[in-house]
């Protein structure tokens, strides 16, 4: 039975359809015969206790010229019978936890929301994986500089990173005795306002930091080890590293096998690990990618995979 997909995202018209996963949803939608509505930024609301959204009939194609046509825009119940696409990059700002809030109310109203709502507030890319201990490098969260300072100093070399970023946006490589630990210390943590991350640097990044996806619970097959390219440690291809597709290991499927069932059990239906070597160390549940180049890898329909899930739900 076709089904009406609402998406929320950033603006379709600066994307980039080679690489965007949000759009192969899309296109994934559209083959399986599903009604597409677009919600422009700032386009959700509440009446009376109703949520509601501002959309736009959204027809798709694969086609860097010109990958999509809106019609006319028009208010929309959201509710039984909608499946709502929350695929907002971060951060999780004030904004965004409304945006959730409101989606709740839809959820509320029989709409089938992914990923859930209250899993996108609970669950921070960041603190997430610590919920699976086993799985992660040792990990310091903590506002004080002191106490930073001296997990960088245990472990000889750790990484640096705000809870909030995304795409290698302000993530730090740092060693014992650097000058500039204090002054990164201080920007992070805003003078100890902010909590911030401390991890024991994995020299496995060399090799790639694997984006494993899941869907429902369950590992796609392959992953995506993003490879650091030229002097810079990080490999997120936000930042230039390389994409480099490849089957799961072991250790790959173990974290999955720990990770999935929980994720399910909370209603993230679309989820992205991130491992480095053997160790998790981000669950990212807002907006995860790498779907267009798995597919193009490997010959998969991953998104079809998600909508046969969210199909069943629905």
């Amino acid at each position: 039975m076709p089904l009406d997909v609402v998406v929320v995202m950033d603006p379709i018209g600066s994307i980039k359809v080679a690489k965007d996963s949000t759009f192969a949803m899309l296109l994934a939608a559209q083959r399986r015969g599903h009604r597409l509505h677009y919600v422009p930024p700032g386009g959700l609301s509440v009446t009376a206790g109703v949520a509601k959204a501002r959309v736009a009939a959204l027809t798709v194609r694969d086609d860097p010229a010109g990958w999509f046509e809106l019609g006319q825009a028009s208010q929309r119940t959201l509710g039984s019978g909608d499946v709502v696409l929350m695929r907002r990059d971060p951060p999780v700002d004030a904004e965004y936890v409304y945006d959730t809030q409101i989606l709740g109310l839809a959820q509320r109203a029989g709409a089938l929301v992914v990923n859930d709502p209250q899993g996108l507030r609970d669950l921070n890319e960041k603190l997430a994986a610590l919920e699976f201990p086993e799985c992660c490098p040792p990990t310091l969260v903590s506002r004080a500089a002191p106490d930073l300072k001296a997990f960088v100093a245990e472990h000889g070399e750790a990484v640096l990173k705000p809870l909030d970023g995304m795409g290698g946006r302000s993530i730090f490589r740092v060693a014992a005795g650097d000058p500039n630990i204090n002054v990164i210390l201080e920007t992070l943590t805003a003078g100890g306002r902010n909590l911030a991350m401390a991890q024991r640097y994995l020299p496995e990044i060399a090799g790639g930091d694997k984006r494993i996806l899941l869907i429902d619970g369950e590992p796609v097959p392959f992953c995506l080890a993003r490879v650091p390219q030229g002097d810079d440690f990080r490999g997120n291809l936000a930042a230039g590293g390389r994409g480099e597709g490849r089957p799961l290991g072991e250790r790959d499927r173990w974290i999955a096998a720990r990770v999935g069932p929980e994720m399910k059990r909370r209603g993230m239906v679309f989820v992205g690990l991130d491992v480095i070597g053997d160790w998790l160390t981000e669950v990212n549940v807002t907006s995860p990618t790498c779907i267009r180049e798995l597919d193009a890898q490997f010959g998969l329909d991953i998104a079809g995979d998600l909508f046969a899930a969210i199909e069943a739900r629905a």
